[in-house]
């Protein structure tokens, strides 16, 4: 295994990738451009280190493994047994913790592959075309932006941001340093979903005026995070997997898939699952590049425990075009309504026709009334779900 210099402190860190955020928002270039590499040919790979190959890490490992172009060369994680894709090395406590759902492992490389668990050891290596960030949602900015500062091409999973102000410091970063960024947002391949904004972009319902989204139960967690604040285990560097959050001692409530019930980290299944749906809706409602003109909404938190993001909800999105977008928990599905019909799917539709079904109505439907909800104001800045204050 590649190791890299001694672990730096926590405060260390920190500062260093404050100054690196702080410097890309003020224009300046701290981390400087790998040396310019020599012109491809048309047949060379491009070579990819992967930074977190946890469970949905390891998806989109196997996925780029398949392509013929890409040579896999580096992998990163904070967690050991991930890091050397040892199943076995996985504790009872941390499988309990994801419900038995650990990353299939055992893959056989081609070449040899670096293994390091700071992320920054990956940027900084010269060789490397473009990295791929499966991390933690409180992440994703930090490790995109160093990322395009080291130039290197990035795909970064879904969600992209914690924030909204996070995400247009990595739109700007992206810009700045001429890099290719994409967000993964792997329903956009789904034939299915291909199909509903075709049909409904061509009229073919209608003049749209309600769109509505759903998901499943809220993907309630097991409990709400009482497990007692324990020591780190020695093969999970506790520093690192909290980064750029605030300090908060280790808890197995706090990492691996749990992460998603916590502010500090994330926002909750409607930021996790929302973001699949929103975008398809609004990729159907042909509003993907200017988003909703209004946000109304009405939610409850998890209370009594660690987790705090939101649980029940109930949001109202309006756009210029006279569409009106609601999300409830219900059975994972998008439907638009039209004057001429409906259109819209049940199912997860994960790929190409997979895992969902897809129907169209033409037949006239009755006008549909919104239930009125109290006005709201919006009071932070948080990306998918935000924090309400009746007015």
């Amino acid at each position: 295994m590649t190791t890299g210099p001694r672990q730096r402190t926590r405060r260390e860190f920190l500062q260093d990738s404050t100054a690196a955020t702080t410097g890309m928002a003020l224009g300046l270039h701290l981390l400087g451009t790998p040396a310019a590499r020599a012109a491809r040919s048309a047949n060379e790979k491009v070579r990819v280190g992967f930074i977190g190959v946890g469970n949905r890490g390891t998806q989109l490992l196997h996925g780029f493994m398949a392509q013929n172009d890409v040579d896999v060369v580096a992998l990163c994680d904070v967690y050991e047994p991930y890091l050397t894709r040892s199943h076995a090395d996985i504790s009872k406590s941390i499988l309990d913790s994801i419900g038995g759902r650990a990353p299939k492992m055992g893959e056989t490389f081609p070449g040899q592959v670096a293994k390091y668990k700071d992320f920054r050891r990956v940027l900084d290596r010269d060789d490397i075309d473009a990295v791929v960030i499966a991390t933690p949602d409180h992440w994703h900015a930090v490790q995109t932006i160093m990322a395009c500062q080291a130039g290197k091409d990035v795909y970064v999973e879904k969600p992209l941001s914690v924030t909204v102000r996070e995400g247009r410091e990595m739109v700007e970063a992206a810009k700045k340093h001429n890099r290719i960024v994409q967000v993964g947002l792997h329903r956009r391949s789904s034939q299915m979903y291909a199909d509903l904004a075709t049909q409904v972009q061509a009229g073919k319902i209608g003049k749209v005026t309600v769109a509505r989204a759903y998901r499943v139960s809220n993907m309630a967690p097991a409990g709400i995070g009482r497990y007692p604040d324990k020591t780190p285990p020695p093969d999970l560097d506790w520093d690192m997997w909290l980064g750029p959050a605030p300090f908060a001692p280790y808890t197995k409530d706090r990492v691996h898939f749990n992460f998603r019930w916590i502010w500090d980290y994330s926002g909750g299944i409607i930021c996790d699952w929302g973001t699949h749906l929103f975008d398809t809706a609004q990729w159907a409602n042909d509003t993907e590049r200017s988003g909703p003109v209004e946000i109304e909404g009405t939610g409850t938190h998890w209370e009594g425990g660690l987790y705090n993001t939101v649980k029940d909800y109930d949001v109202t999105y309006r756009y210029a075009n006279g569409v009106t977008m609601t999300c409830k928990p219900g059975n994972p599905s998008i439907k638009f309504i039209g004057t001429a019909g409906w259109v819209g799917n049940t199912g997860r539709g994960r790929g190409p026709g997979k895992f969902g079904h897809f129907t169209v109505s033409t037949l006239p439907i009755a006008p549909f009334w919104i239930k009125s909800l109290p006005k709201l104001l919006i009071a932070t800045d948080r990306c998918c779900v935000p924090t309400w204050k009746t007015v």
